[in-house]
Formats: structure tokens, C-alpha cells, sequence
């Protein structure tokens, strides 16, 4: 999701998801569900299953059919706030990735089957991708008929912008795999004005030798290559139609809908797009008229309008937000609200993380680190219905996940050892009533992390001072390398199922930039050593490098407390039919909803 971050082959994302108010005892509703309905890291490791690539044949539309869907009628969006982005190139966050599978195309995508496995097949591209030279070239060709809700045709010419753009500094914000496997870590000299001014990166790193046909030239095998481009960063931008800056607030669509009306802070209108052909899509359908988003509901709200399910809330669904954790009794027992909810183990991991410009000290992180109570912070995101303690920074739902690792503890302590964080912050001669500046964001999960976290610190020493930040830009304003904090809550998942897609975006020191996840802005030879060691060799082999690398960055340099592996359950409303949890995005998945009574 990055932020909630998911990347790919659990898509998207960041998420900046929801969750906030402490957890209430149970409630009197009738038709009680008492069962645990938890998901468990079983539910996790079930998701951390290869990833299929599909020929041609299995990348042919249309998309087979949802069980008994009707079209017609629109579909309400309940959501906290405006969307972190809609510019292909700067989606690297949750709510904008479920945004991009309604809206935006990309050479390849996800198609999910009934239990959860995922296929790489070709979205516009004919396949998922022909490889060559030991996976160090990749071909793709482009399906026939693949226009913009314009009209106009996509050709190669717009791939290659599309890759060329996010050299530019227009984009910031998005994922940077494509360009840096392409160029090197420092790929924006490589084209620093992007295409913009008329120059290209040359045919022997992306060529285009006609309409139909995109070519990438990597230095390195890529095996991983029709996953990355899987991703909603680098879903199509039309050459024609690119605005830069201005892009992100109305994008042109390839896919089943297009925006109709944006108003900032308060609504976003999605209507058919008619030059959408279902033919050339073998995962999305269009069964809907529309989405209707209101983005002004606050996540209590979205779950008390879902709960009593009447009028629009009939046709509404939560987008990335989740059952507000202090009505979670009241949903879970009661059998017929309960039948309306999705539930799914997310791949994210939320930690705190430390600005290492600004926290230097070991001692001082590992002390902030015991001192956190890692169970409140769950409990205030729903229990074990939102999550479980974490002890690394691996999620369950990644290869290889070792339960039992746990450095600091926090298995037998799961609120938190302050008298070790006392004594370390002793060691370190940090003086009572030192400052600490954490930034959080402006979400009911946000502030009640906020409250634990303040006193948790307070209690050890420390005088903390709050710094709150609008949810749309959170992410955003801490990927600023010169930002003014000390510590801020994150979560990361990866892009698909590798720890490469966690190691090396987040921790990776020759990636630090502004806009880039590496939050902590670690930089350790070591790591950075282990890495570059690990993207070349087969899974197994470079699995031990990758346990390497985490248990040094964990152990020995310690940028990012472990907190909690994220869980979702979000609900839908009793006239929305498809809903199923999406173990591509870790939400509901959008690409099946239809409304069973139009």
C-alpha cells in the first residue's frame, strides 16, 4: 500500500488508513456473533504466496463476471478527507491506489482470484512482459483499441513519457523502482527536466521502436519488473494530456470511470468513461454508473451511517478507513452488521520512526523504542481485530516471517518496559524535560496514537510536543528531508511479495530524498551493502541476505520502533454486492462492487 504503504502484490500503498478511539466492552445487540473472527498470521502467510505471470492468453478482457451483477446505480464513498494524490506519479499511498484502480491503466496489474492468489497479467500491455538477456530486457507490446476518456490513442510514445516524468521534479511523491533500476540511485540527473524540454533517456535504456512496442534495458536482471509496473505509480499518463503540477488534480483516465467533478475538501464525482473497452481488461469492470465520494466523514461517522445502514448508506462503502475501533463490539456481535464487513491481514507494519538527522543517539531510540506501549497503541486501533503486536519489521504476510523474533521484548512486555527506557536515557545523559517534537496526523488513529505516545514518553522524561498535520500531505511533509520532527508513527507493506520492496525503498541510504519513504533517512554501509547483494540473487539465497539486513537494522542501528501488524475490516452497506477483501490492495476490492438493487 508505503505509507500505509502497500506496494504491489498487495498494492498500494501508505495507507493512511483510519482507527483511533479506545476499544469499548462489548455491546447488548441482538443476533450476537461472539466467535473470534480475527484474522491470524495463518490468514497472513496465506497471502505471501508466489505471484503468478500470465501469457497473453490469460491477459485478454473482458474481466469474467461477478456472480450475479447487475449494472446501473451509484456507489457512495465515505472517506476522512481529499485524496492524497491523483497523478499516477505521485501514488505511493493507499486511498490514492484504490483511487488508480477505478481511474488509472498501467502496462500490467493484478488479477485476483476467489482465493486470493494473484496473477501478474497485461492491463494495456498484451502480457505481463517477454523477457531476455536473463531478465535483463523486457518487452512489452500494447493491446489494441487503448484509448483515454479523449479518444485519443495510447501509443508507446506515452509509455516512455510516462517512465520519463518521474525523472522530472514535478514527481515527488511516487515509487521510485522503474527509474532507479533503469538509471541508478541517482536517476534524476540522468533526466532532470524529464521529457519536458525534448530530451529522452536514450534507446538503450527504454526504447520505443514503434507505436505498439516498449523495450527496457536494465543493467541487472529484473525478475520483478512486471510487478513494479503493476504498481498505480506507473499507471499511464498521455503525453497529449499531462498539465505537471496541475495533473494531480484532473488526471485523464484510461480506465472504467473518469473524474466528473473535483471540489477540494469536500466531494470527487466519478462517472462512466465511454472509451473505456472492457474487451482490453481482463480485471476491471463497469457495472456501476458512478462513485460518489464525500470526503468529509470522519471514521466514527462512516461506521455509525454503515452500522444503521439507511438511505445513501445503503449504497455506501468505506474506501481505506476501517470500522471505528470504538464501535468494534457493536459490529462484531451483531451477526447481520457483521455479514456486511470485509476483514483481511494487511501487509503493513506501523512503526515509530526517527529522524536520524535529528535523533542520533542509539540509546535514545531504543529507549523511546521499550518505552512504547505497543499493545494500547492496537487497542486503540481495534484490538486484535486491527492489529498485533509487532516484534520486527517484516509483516507476517511477507516470505520467511519468523514469529518468534522479538529483540526488544515486547512478547513479554507487550505495554512497554519504562524502567529500561529510564535507565538507557541515564546512560545517554539525556536530561528530564528534554524536548521531542512528534509530527502525527490529523486522523481519529492519529490523535489517539498521539495521546499513548505523549504519555509514554512524558512518563519516561521526555516533554513532548505535538505537532499535528493534515492527513492529505502527512506522508508528504515527512518525506521532507530538512522536516522539523523528531519522530513520527508510519506504516509500510510491501509493494509484493519480497522483503525487497521493504529493505530497499525504506532503509536503503542511497535513496534518501525528498519525497522518498526512507522516513529515518538511514544511511549504513552495511545495509546499503547488503542490499545491493540481495537484488541479484535468487529468492532463496537472497532471503538470508534480506534476514541480514533486517536484523542489522533492527538490532544494530534501530531507524524504526516496531509497533503493530496492521489488520483491516471495513463495512459496506446491505445494497452493495461483490465485496470481498482484496489481498492485492488490503481493502475492499473495488474492481468487483455492483449494487444488487440499481
Amino acid at each position: 500500500m508505503k505509507p500505509i504503504h502497500s506496494r504491489s502484490a498487495r498494492a498500494i500503498v501508505v495507507a493512511v488508513a483510519a482507527g483511533s478511539l479506545a476499544l469499548t466492552g462489548c455491546s447488548k445487540d441482538s443476533g450476537k456473533d461472539s466467535k473470534d473472527q480475527s484474522k491470524n498470521q495463518q490468514d497472513a502467510a496465506a497471502q505471501s504466496k508466489p505471484v503468478a505471470y500470465a501469457d497473453a492468453a490469460g491477459s485478454n478482457g473482458p474481466a469474467a463476471e461477478v456472480p450475479g451483477a447487475k449494472p446501473g446505480g451509484s456507489i457512495n464513498v465515505f472517506t476522512q478527507s481529499d485524496l492524497s494524490h491523483m497523478d499516477p506519479g505521485q501514488i505511493y499511498v493507499s486511498d490514492a491506489g484504490q483511487f488508480a484502480n477505478l481511474v488509472h491503466r498501467k502496462l500490467t496489474n493484478y488479477q485476483e482470484d476467489d482465493k486470493g492468489n494473484l496473477t501478474v497479467v497485461g492491463d494495456i500491455a498484451t502480457d505481463s512482459g517477454k523477457s531476455s538477456e536473463g531478465g535483463k530486457t523486457w518487452t512489452y507490446t500494447l493491446k489494441d483499441g487503448i484509448k483515454d476518456e479523449d479518444g485519443n490513442a495510447i501509443t508507446s510514445a506515452d509509455i516512455r513519457h510516462t517512465i520519463e516524468r518521474q525523472y522530472s521534479k514535478v514527481i515527488f511523491d511516487g515509487p521510485t523502482f522503474v527509474q532507479s533500476w533503469l538509471s541508478g540511485s541517482d536517476y534524476r540527473k540522468a533526466l532532470p527536466d524529464g521529457p519536458y524540454k525534448g530530451k529522452h533517456l536514450p534507446d538503450t535504456v527504454l526504447a520505443t521502436p514503434d507505436a505498439k512496442t516498449v523495450v527496457f534495458h536494465f543493467d541487472k536482471p529484473r525478475p520483478d519488473l512486471p510487478q513494479a509496473l503493476a504498481m498505480a505509480g506507473y499507471a499511464v499518463v498521455p503525453q497529449k494530456a499531462d498539465t505537471k503540477e496541475k495533473y494531480d488534480k484532473a488526471p485523464k483516465s484510461l480506465g472504467p470511470y473518469k473524474v466528473a467533478e473535483y471540489k477540494a475538501g469536500k466531494s470527487l464525482k466519478l462517472v462512466k468513461n465511454t472509451n473505456w473497452d472492457p474487451k482490453t481488461d481482463a480485471v476491471r469492470h463497469q457495472y456501476v454508473d458512478g462513485y460518489n465520494f464525500t470526503t468529509t466523514i470522519d471514521q466514527p461517522s462512516q461506521t455509525k451511517r454503515l452500522v444503521a445502514d439507511q438511505g445513501e448508506a445503503k449504497n455506501g462503502i468505506q474506501f481505506t478507513d476501517s470500522v471505528d475501533p470504538a464501535q468494534m463490539q457493536s459490529v462484531i456481535n451483531n451477526a447481520a452488521v457483521n455479514k456486511r464487513t470485509i476483514k483481511g491481514y494487511q501487509p503493513y507494519v506501523w512503526q515509530m520512526s526517527f529522524n536520524l538527522d535529528r535523533l542520533k543517539d542509539k540509546k535514545v531510540r531504543d529507549a523511546i523504542t521499550y518505552a512504547i506501549p505497543n499493545q494500547r497503541m492496537i487497542q486503540a486501533d481495534g484490538g486484535k481485530y486491527g492489529g498485533e503486536l509487532a516484534g520486527g519489521l517484516f509483516a507476517p504476510t511477507l516470505p520467511g516471517f519468523d514469529p518468534k523474533y522479538d529483540p526488544f521484548g515486547k512478547l513479554k512486555m507487550p505495554n512497554g518496559d519504562p524502567e529500561k527506557a529510564k535507565k538507557l536515557l541515564a546512560e545517554a545523559g539525556v536530561k528530564k524535560g528534554t524536548k521531542l517534537t512528534y509530527a502525527y496526523s490529523n486522523t481519529p488513529r492519529g490523535q489517539k496514537q498521539m495521546v499513548i505516545i505523549k504519555d509514554a514518553l512524558n512518563a519516561i522524561g521526555f516533554d513532548v510536543q505535538a505537532k499535528e498535520i493534515e492527513r492529505a500531505t502527512f506522508y508528504e511533509q515527512i518525506g521532507k528531508l530538512k522536516n522539523p520532527y523528531d519522530l513520527y508513527m508510519t506504516g509500510w507493506g510491501q509493494d509484493w511479495s519480497s522483503p525487497s520492496t521493504v529493505v530497499t525503498p525504506v532503509y536503503d541510504g542511497k535513496l534518501i530524498a525528498d519525497g522518498a519513504p526512507n522516513y529515518s533517512h538511514i544511511n549504513d554501509d552495511k545495509v546499503n551493502s547488503l542490499i545491493q547483494e540481495a537484488l541479484v540473487l535468487q529468492p532463496e539465497a537472497a532471503a538470508k541476505k534480506w534476514e541480514e539486513a533486517h536484523h542489522r537494522i533492527v538490532e544494530e542501528i534501530n531507524p524504526s520502533a516496531p509497533v503493530y501488524y496492521s489488520k483491516q475490516i471495513q463495512l459496506f452497506g446491505s445494497n452493495v454486492g461483490g465485496a470481498r477483501y482484496s489481498t492485492n490492495s488490503s481493502y475492499i476490492d473495488i474492481n468487483r462492487l455492483y449494487l444488487i438493487k440499481p
